[in-house]
């Protein structure tokens, strides 16, 4: 047993179904900040708990927004890119989550290279 997550697009009063996946999407964080701790609940329902959630709870407060900045080489169809990086700033403030793999100027390199 486990949670997943459904995405969703609404336009013009309608919702249509984009895709289903039986594990929290890589973006939960986003979620997260404006509703309650996903893995948590993810970490109940696997240990035969029952969901703690009912959908009119789930209330939304707030705004947030992802942003992801990748080295890819557009001309080279988005192949990752590595290279060195000069200048590394990360946004900070109430309500600021950052998780990098870049913590200041250094090099870039392709995931699977890690």
């Amino acid at each position: 047993m486990n949670a997943g997550t459904v995405e969703l697009i609404y336009s013009k009063g309608e919702y249509f179904f984009l895709e289903m996946n039986t594990r929290l999407q890589v973006e939960h964080p986003v979620t997260e900040a404006c509703l309650r701790d996903l893995v948590v609940e993810q970490l109940r329902i696997a240990a035969g708990e029952h969901l703690q959630l009912r959908q009119e709870e789930l209330v939304p407060r707030g705004h947030a927004i992802e942003c992801r900045i990748n080295a890819e080489d557009y001309a080279n169809g988005f192949m990752p890119s590595p290279g060195r990086v000069t200048g590394y700033h990360e946004p900070s403030g109430p309500g600021v989550r950052v998780d990098a793999a870049l913590a200041g100027p250094g090099w870039s390199r392709p995931a699977t290279t890690r």
